[in-house]
């Protein structure tokens, strides 16, 4: 575009940076996007040199600055203001003036006139709830650049007026503006640097002013650690002046980026706060409201919505004030996160800034290399060889061979709960799931490289860096660690971990490597088979772990899952929600000769002498059910071991908020399976990439009810535990059930050390907590 004086901000866009600074740059982009921005203009660049040459000051500042001893901090704070002094006693050339007011003057008319002819309705519902001001209050804003400077935003002091009304005003904060390119910090940053001074503009951003009710700042990754899950606010009540300054210690809140529910609040007590008055901005002494949450739970998803478009719109992390007028919440400017490079997404060491091809959602850590081969179904197993990446649309248990000889896992759907994300953690297996378009974007035999701890794959054989493990101290707690399992030979490297016994054992994996239909053994009356195989892998956890526990979830395949059995499609009928179908504690009523085998094979381990094998009911709907089902295990002379356990699954809600019913029949513990339970209560298909951004443990009422579950086992005596994911991902969800009082957590073996430390520390604070209330 041609060079101008002074441009509107849909005039420029982010491309115009050596035109109008970072600063206005963005703001015209932002505006573009049609982002909530309060409208305005930037005098550019272009009007701060032709000041400087047209004013005399050119050559006199350059010769200031040439004699100047820059380590001197007396001749350098002199130079400083005797440069400042100048230009703030010069005159602004008049065609320049008068461009400025005639911009100032058509400030509300022009700003109305562009929201209405981009026909947006949002922005028209603003429009009527402002004041034409004949002339509008404004906020002044300093925007250093320089075209050919790389870093040059940051060569000016960053200078803020708010609440400038007036022609004269408006002149004399302008050149303030352009004088602050010379304060001792700038002008020492700029030496340091090598810039050359004279090559350094500044533009200078007008914007209608925002009279704050609340206002803050909100980071679309954790500015801390990075992470870049979470959606930092901070708020204060008030002009926003404040927290820049760090007057005020603002309420801090964390959002989870994907589900936009609220993680973590902060409530700090405000004392003060400050308000437009006049002309000059007010004190004002807050006595009880200062102490109350200055957000409503609302107005910080609101303002996390926002600020995720506009990472998305950037393609990188922003830090973005906003301020809250009218209950309107505005963008007042956005910039980019400078504080990534400390911060190792990846311990690999990539070339030449290596993009990845293909990014998804992390599923189990670790970093696997492997040329990659596709399989669409179970059938294509046989085609993975060990070493390989594999890459599939989705995986069930049908899959689980080829996966054991997977250096990596990729799939297209599903996530953090998913079959392949919960198969791969067990295993030790990196695996990147919901990785959109992966069949295709990667080739048949292509060498990749795999990072399940971030989610992306890249191209080619990427080397990995040398990282020192960290020792795990063997930590006592007393809430118990226990394990999530399904791979019998997995079951010895796992046991020797300091772990506490295995409080889910998967039963469907094991069926599956049995490959036939129980049914089938029972029609050709081979049932001592299938009891003796399930028997001797059940000995195989039983074994390594004695005398830990070892809680067996009898099998919860679904019929779809069990027609894929040999013999399968004869007994098992077609199902359109399989799901919510013929599973669990109905199917063992309904067929209990089934049943009946896994039973006989746990007896076996008992009358070998074994007494850490426990049986846990999983997806039980309904009281009777439990009558029914005890009954059937009574029969079969289980309950006449006196050490033998019965848990059931909590994974309805029916269940979880009508425990009671269920602890008066009788049984010896719980297990909250949070993966059914969340998806059940939020009405969320987890799997489904279309909305399981939804799908999140963390949700308030699920929470209530996770809490509930536990304080009711609690109440009755009866031992409780959480086998979801949720355990091993969410240390705030561990936290909550602590000190709701349960007594043990069971996660994947990658999470044991982990689970084990932040259990000591919650319980070390609990302890230290009582002890300052006695």
């Amino acid at each position: 575009m041609v060079k101008k004086s002074i441009v509107w901000f849909e005039e420029v866009d982010k491309n115009d940076v050596g035109l109008v600074g970072g600063k206005g740059a963005n703001l015209g982009e932002m505006v573009n996007a049609r982002f909530p921005i309060p409208y305005g203009f930037i005098i550019t660049s272009k009007a701060y040199f032709d000041f400087i040459k047209e004013s005399g000051l050119k050559n006199t500042i350059s010769q200031l600055l040439k004699n100047l001893n820059y380590d001197n901090p007396v001749e350098l704070q002199q130079v400083s203001k005797n440069i400042q002094e100048l230009i703030n006693k010069a005159s602004l050339p008049l065609d320049l003036s008068k461009q400025i007011l005639h911009y100032y003057e058509n400030l509300i008319i022009k700003e109305n006139h562009y929201y209405k002819l981009k026909n947006n309705s949002f922005f028209q519902g603003l429009l009527k709830i402002r004041h034409l001001y004949k002339m509008p209050l404004v906020a002044i804003r300093s925007s250093a650049t320089a075209e050919d400077l790389p870093g040059a935003s940051f060569a000016g002091q960053q200078e803020t007026f708010l609440n400038i009304r007036g022609e004269n005003h408006l002149l004399k904060k302008v050149k303030e503006c352009f004088a602050s390119l010379f304060t001792e910090r700038a002008i020492y940053y700029r030496y340091q640097q090598g810039f050359d001074h004279d090559k350094v503009g500044l533009a200078v951003v007008v914007q209608r002013m925002i009279e704050s009710e609340k206002s803050g700042i909100a980071f679309s990754i954790d500015p801390i650690t990075n992470d870049k899950n979470k959606i930092v606010i901070e708020a204060i009540y008030g002009l926003g002046e404040y927290i820049v300054q760090g007057k005020v210690t603002p309420d801090h809140y964390e959002v989870d980026k994907k589900s936009f529910l609220i993680i973590k609040k902060e409530i700090k007590n405000q004392s003060v706060k400050l308000v437009k008055a006049n002309i000059e901005n007010k004190e004002i002494k807050l006595g009880k409201e200062g102490k109350k949450q200055k957000l409503t739970d609302n107005e910080i998803i609101k303002i996390a919505l926002l600020v995720s478009d506009i990472e998305k719109h950037y393609y990188f992390p922003q830090d973005i004030e906003w301020a809250i007028e009218n209950d309107q919440v505005y963008i007042v400017q956005s910039r980019p996160v400078t504080t990534l490079n400390n911060f190792k997404l990846l311990n690999l060491d990539k070339k030449n800034n290596q993009t990845p091809i293909l990014v998804g959602s992390p599923a189990s850590p670790g970093i696997g290399i492997g040329p990659a081969k596709i399989i669409f179904s179970p059938k294509e197993i046989n085609k993975i060889n060990t070493g390989d990446v594999l890459i599939a649309p989705q995986t069930n248990p049908d899959y689980v061979p080829a996966m054991k000889k997977a250096s990596a896992i990729v799939t297209e759907k599903g996530g953090r709960t998913s079959h392949a994300a919960i198969v791969s953690r067990e295993l030790g297996i990196p695996a990147v799931v919901g990785a959109e378009g992966a069949t295709k974007i990667i080739k048949n035999n292509q060498i990749i490289t795999v990072n399940g701890s971030t989610g992306e794959v890249f191209e080619g054989k990427i080397i990995i860096s040398n990282k020192e493990k960290q020792n795990h101290k063997k930590l006592l707690t007393a809430t118990k660690v226990y394990v999530n399992l399904a791979q019998p030979e997995e079951a010895l490297t796992v046991s020797k971990k300091h772990v506490d016994g295995v409080g889910l054992l998967r039963a469907e994996f094991i069926i599956a490597d049995i490959g036939i239909h129980p049914k089938q053994f029972i029609k050709q009356k081979k049932e001592h088979l299938f009891i003796n195989h399930l028997a001797k892998k059940l000995q195989q956890f039983v074994g390594p772990f004695s005398p830990r526990p070892v809680v067996y979830r009898a099998t919860d395949f679904k019929t779809n899952e069990y027609r894929n059995l040999i013999g399968g499609k004869e007994f098992e009928p077609h199902e359109e929600n399989p799901m919510l179908g013929f599973r669990g504690a109905y199917r063992y009523i309904t067929n209990p000769e089934v049943f009946n085998l896994e039973l006989e094979a746990i007896k076996k381990i008992w009358s070998k002498g074994y007494k850490n094998l426990h049986l846990m009911i999983p997806f039980i709907r309904s009281p009777w059910e439990l009558i029914k089902i005890k009954s059937i295990i009574e029969k079969s002379g289980l309950f006449n071991y006196s050490e033998f356990k019965l848990w059931i699954m909590v994974e309805v809600p029916a269940v979880a908020l009508n425990l009671e019913e269920f602890l008066k029949i009788g049984i010896d513990g719980i297990s909250i399976g949070t993966n059914d339970l969340t998806m059940m209560l939020l009405g969320v298909d987890r799997d489904n990439e279309a909305v399981s951004q939804i799908y999140d443990e963390r949700t308030p009422i699920v929470l209530s009810v996770l809490e509930y579950v536990v304080k009711t086992c609690q109440k009755y005596n009866v031992t409780s535990s959480i086998c979801g994911q949720a355990a091993s991902d969410y240390p705030e969800v561990v936290e909550k059930l602590i000190n709701a009082g349960i007594t043990s957590v069971s996660v994947s073996p990658d999470a044991i050390e982990r689970t084990r430390e932040l259990i000591y520390n919650i319980e070390k604070k609990l302890i230290s907590k009582n002890l300052q209330h006695r």
